[in-house]
């Protein structure tokens, strides 16, 4: 068996257009790429790759897939074959194996350290209600302009002075200490006395990408400056300092959304930002950016723009930190505040348009920044100049796309009035040394693998990257409510009267789940301030009714989108994960729904001229009410049929009643219906 984990990273990493591009020619046509069918014989190309949606389709002989799927179609592979097949062509090591009582016994360890952090933040949470965390910690957030919505939200606490608080809660609570001292959250001593690693302190929690509380910091508020102002969770299983993010969990809808990601130094900037209504905005807090919180950040978005101090120190930080990001083919700009100020000063001294504004008028592009900056720098000291010309091509050499590194030649040569040709020799000979030490380090981690196992050991893995977010293919295809039950394959429809409901629910989640629904002031759904996307409202409203779809597949697909989901992985990466599932139910309908519905239809064309934001507020509410209201009927016909079958006078009063709350119940959602 293929580990799952090995299984992701290959589907994360084969983009469709560059598996299809080893047998067929593609040719660009706007944001999809078309080619003659390479399964049936045509004149005309009605064969589409989509990058954007992972998929394939040809419209001639009817044949669909994914990277995998056209692997297996083409080579004529199994699901198993075509995996080994992606991972030599991406250079990934597949290494089969079951899952051991170790493998289980880590899974456990970890869910038992999340439930552990968990557990602190809600003491955390609770302890501002106390008399030292209302006049302390309470007054503390609101003097640095926190609003009560952003405290609760962002789930700020308190750390009482007691130092053994927290342990005898979680003791008596049932936690084992082990997991308190592996959490960081208390300590040992020798003596054998556990103590609180939090204590007297204002608590921010840190969550993963999932929303899971992962780690803290905690900042002292005295004066004293031999105790250290911030005391940080030390680095679990759980949680790794270089591959977290504070703010991420808020912030990966709107960044999607925007293509853009705000990012600033510390926990108030990310706060301050987020509650002026700026809500793509992260901190590395307080740490260089790393490769992995960069690789985080892109499976978000290519688009990443920098706020610094606009002090001396911050234009430094500003040339400095940023190698890694060009590196990792991030597209970066950077914005210099007025002196003296960082983001949750700015923050808080203006409004949201102004703020917006000054970033909108302010960004600069970073090699252009940085040509500025070292210009002005070096005046007209021929020397001075000379260096910064091979420091400004040292840094685009380090960007992957030769299109962009070609785009930044031309214009920095014409910035600099020198012949492009001498800047990009200089560039070519950096790339080129870059490369050659990139394979001289592989070959002696290769070297150094071997020392160790004593065995041949195959090449490190080339790095992964993360595809692009999904935009429109093919027009929208609004669900309409059936009257005949779906039948496909191995799909199990254990209730088809709601099966056609289910059905178009299903479809907005998988097709649409990640876009936000912008309701208007007037919606009975629209609440001010709140941001809300098609999955997380359509699971809202069945959770609120305490609902689960009926049909088995459905419900499976369902499921798995959202454990997906809950992983923080995009909506490109759900759709390809589903529909290369092992689990050929899942698969099955993962396809139909994300696949089918690209025939092109009358319906379709008209459909097209309207954009698909109204499409989701109009009809996913719609969809959401003719479920509900075909769950009464169903249960209404089920009564009825009681009924008639009843003798005894009691219950037959007893379902007389239900029948009618149910009646009642089906009118409003007639009503409501109407107002849709």
């Amino acid at each position: 068996m293929i580990p799952q984990e090995t299984v992701n990273r290959i589907l994360d990493v084969a983009q469709i257009e560059d598996v299809v591009g080893d047998f067929v020619t593609l040719k660009r046509a706007g944001a999809t790429y078309k080619a003659c069918c390479p399964f049936h014989n045509e004149k005309t190309p009605s064969f589409v790759v989509s990058p954007s949606k992972g998929i394939f389709k040809c419209f001639g002989c009817g044949k669909s897939g994914t990277a995998v799927g056209f692997v297996m179609e083409h080579e004529s592979l199994s699901y198993v074959e075509a995996l080994k097949y992606l991972a030599k062509k991406y250079h990934i090591e597949v290494v089969e194996k079951e899952e051991t009582a170790e493998d289980i016994a880590n899974r456990q360890r970890n869910e038992s350290l999340m439930l552990v952090s968990e557990y602190a933040g809600k003491f955390f949470v609770d302890n501002m209600q106390t008399p030292d965390g209302q006049v302390i910690a309470y007054q503390y957030f609101k003097s640095r302009g926190l609003e009560d919505e952003t405290i609760r939200k962002y789930g700020l606490g308190w750390a009482p002075v007691d130092r053994s608080a927290f342990v005898q809660k979680a003791r008596a609570a049932g936690y084992k200490e082990e997991y308190l001292l592996d959490t960081g959250l208390c300590k040992k001593f020798d003596d054998g006395r556990v103590v609180d690693t939090f204590y007297d302190r204002v608590i921010f929690p840190i969550h993963s990408v999932q929303g899971r509380v992962i780690a803290f910091g905690g900042r002292t508020l005295k004066s004293d400056k031999t105790i250290p102002k911030y005391v940080n969770s030390k680095e679990t299983e759980i949680y790794v300092k270089s591959k977290s993010l504070y703010g991420i969990y808020f912030a990966k809808n709107e960044i999607s959304r925007q293509d853009k990601c705000i990012l600033v130094e510390g926990y108030l900037d990310v706060l301050s930002m987020h509650q002026l209504g700026i809500t793509n905005v992260v901190a590395s807090s307080g740490t260089s950016l790393t490769v992995e919180q960069i690789r985080l950040i892109k499976k978000f978005t290519d688009n990443i723009t920098i706020i610094y101090d606009g002090d001396s120190a911050g234009i430094k930080a500003a040339l400095r930190g940023t190698d890694l990001v060009l590196k990792e083919g991030m597209k970066v700009k950077v914005i210099l505040l007025p002196d003296g100020q960082d983001p949750d000063d700015f923050a808080k001294k203006h409004t949201l348009e102004e703020v917006k504004e000054y970033i909108e008028r302010n960004e600069k592009d970073f090699i252009g920044f940085k040509t500025d900056v070292l210009l002005d720098e070096a005046g007209n000291d021929p020397m001075k100049r000379a260096t910064l010309i091979n420091d400004v091509a040292d840094t685009i050499a380090l960007i992957p796309d030769a299109v962009m590194r070609s785009v930044y030649v031309q214009a920095s040569s014409s910035r600099f009035d020198i012949d492009d040709r001498i800047l990009l020799e200089r560039v070519t000979k950096t790339r080129s040394e870059m490369l050659i030490a990139g394979q001289k380090e592989q070959e002696r981690a290769r070297m150094r693998e071997e020392a160790r196992a004593g065995a041949d050991v195959p090449p490190p893995p080339v790095e992964d990257y993360n595809m692009p977010d999904p935009q429109e293919f093919m027009p929208y295809d609004v669900p309409v409510v059936q009257t005949a039950p779906v039948q496909a394959g191995p799909v199990v429809l254990n209730e088809p009267y709601l099966a056609p409901c289910e059905k178009d629910l299903l479809r907005f989640v998988l097709e649409d789940g990640c876009s936000e629904l912008k309701f208007d002031m007037d919606s009975r759904y629209y609440i001010e301030g709140d941001q809300v996307n098609v999955a997380e409202f359509i699971d809202g409203i069945l959770a609120d009714d305490d609902a689960e779809f009926a049909n088995q597949s459905y419900r499976k697909v369902y499921n798995a989108y959202f454990e997906l989901y809950d992983e923080g992985l995009s909506q490109l990466q759900i759709q390809t994960r589903l529909m290369n599932s092992t689990d050929q139910e899942i698969a099955a309908v993962a396809k139909e729904l994300l696949i089918e519905k690209y025939q092109i239809t009358v319906k379709n064309y008209e459909q097209s001229l309207t954009a698909t934001s109204t499409i989701l507020v109009q009809f996913v509410p719609k969809t959401l009410l003719v479920y509900q209201c075909k769950k009464v009927e169903l249960l209404m016909k089920q009564l009825t049929k009681e009924l008639a079958g009843e003798t005894d006078p009691e219950r037959q009063v007893e379902l007389l009643a239900k029948i009618s709350d149910y009646t009642r119940a089906r009118a409003r959602l007639h009503n409501e219906l109407g107002r849709v």
